[in-house]
């Protein structure tokens, strides 16, 4: 598909309010533009890099072809740019946008986050959404001069807001507001919103795929879920002679195929209603502009309730997300009565005060990949039972 034409309402990497620190002398030293230099930015952070080893949905997943944090945000990326292209918006700050979305998530998932929550309720608690932002733009720090990778307002906002308005910003999120205000009561960027619903739609079809392929959902049971009961007797109907596991596939890709195209014409709609001339008429609208078609989005919610009855609440993933938990819990309370024991580096920036003390160890935990947690346990604590791999 050639690129088309950008549309007057999309983000304009000319037009970007820039950036915190600038380049030395205002110069750019590459050809690319700012949206692009924010890609590369995410891809060549140590933070990317560590989601290849962060839970997706399977914790320690016994074998080398489920997904993981990094294999779903690449997923993410593609569906993303498909419907950025196909709106006229900037594919490489939608791309961008997806790639980094999932950095702030800690250790074995929303187990890992709920049990991190709770150790520093204390000290503002912790939200997975707005430590991307702090990894971002205060933790990962390759340059010499600033802390983090100074990545344009646009990509900033886009990552605070991508799932709408934010009425209450947790304390990490504030912190970055106040130093540079993204606007956080207003809409998100048209390509923050592709971002947002390209999760929806990478998650919920290949958690089915993986779901299938551990074992814990049945084709069987899968093909009364909702969506995919009204699209297994088009897949039939086409490999009518072959055996129906080796259609799963054909019917995932062709669930994606549906939402995708779903999304694009239903946002096509909104945007053509709402006739916005540019980003920040986008930004003033009411309500979000890029969406499923109603009957669309109700058959989605009914996914999601199916997965969590069938998937994600399954009694032999509970019983691993406890005991992530306990992992996450149990380091969280370590560190707090006894900050040696971080490694030499964290301990020597630690603060001396609160809340700053409780933060910089939570920052430490949720930094940590799925196999290090388990590790530094074992060191520091004792003995834990999880999946083969850990």
């Amino acid at each position: 598909m050639a690129r088309r034409v950008p549309a007057p309402y999309a983000s304009d990497p000319a037009r970007s309010r820039g950036r915190r620190f600038g380049p030395p002398d205002g110069r750019s030293t590459t050809p690319r533009d700012a949206f692009q230099r924010d890609r590369d930015r995410i891809i060549h952070s140590i933070a990317f890099r560590r989601l290849r080893h962060k839970t997706q949905v399977f914790v320690a997943p016994d074998g080398d072809h489920f997904r993981v944090r990094l294999t779903h945000s690449i997923e993410v990326a593609q569906i993303g740019r498909t419907i950025a292209r196909a709106l006229g918006l900037n594919e490489d700050l939608t791309e961008a946008l997806c790639l980094a979305h999932d950095i702030g998530h800690p250790p074995f998932g929303h187990a890992g986050e709920e049990a991190l929550k709770a150790a520093t309720a204390h000290a503002g608690g912790f939200d997975h959404n707005a430590h991307t932002l702090r990894v971002l733009d205060r933790l990962e720090s390759p340059y010499p001069d600033h802390a983090g990778l100074n990545l344009t307002w646009e990509m900033l906002e886009g990552l605070a807001k991508h799932n709408g308005p934010v009425a209450a910003a947790p304390w990490a999120l504030a912190e970055i507001d106040r130093d540079f205000p993204l606007e956080l009561g207003g809409q998100p960027s048209l390509e923050a919103q592709v971002a947002a619903l390209s999760d929806d739609i990478a998650y919920d079809n290949h958690d089915i795929d993986d779901g299938l392929r551990a074992g814990l959902l049945s084709l069987d049971k899968v093909l009364t879920a909702p969506l995919v009961v009204d699209g297994w007797p088009v897949v039939r109907d086409r490999w009518p002679h072959l055996p129906a596991d080796r259609l799963a596939g054909e019917l995932i890709r062709d669930q994606i195929g549906r939402m995708v195209g779903d999304l694009i014409a239903e946002s096509r709609r909104r945007i053509a209603e709402a006739a916005p001339a540019s980003v920040e008429e986008v930004r003033a609208a009411p309500g979000p502009l890029i969406g499923f078609s109603e009957a669309m989005a109700a058959e989605e919610r009914a996914l999601k309730r199916f997965m969590y009855a069938e998937l994600y609440h399954h009694p032999s993933q509970l019983a691993v997300a406890e005991r992530a938990s306990r992992i996450v819990a149990g380091l969280a309370e370590a560190y707090l009565a006894d900050p040696t024991l971080l490694p030499p580096a964290w301990f020597g920036s630690l603060p001396a005060g609160e809340p700053a003390r409780t933060r910089h160890i939570g920052d430490f935990i949720a930094g940590m990949t799925d196999r290090y947690a388990v590790s530094r346990y074992r060191e520091v604590i004792g003995p834990v039972e999880m999946p083969d791999g850990l």
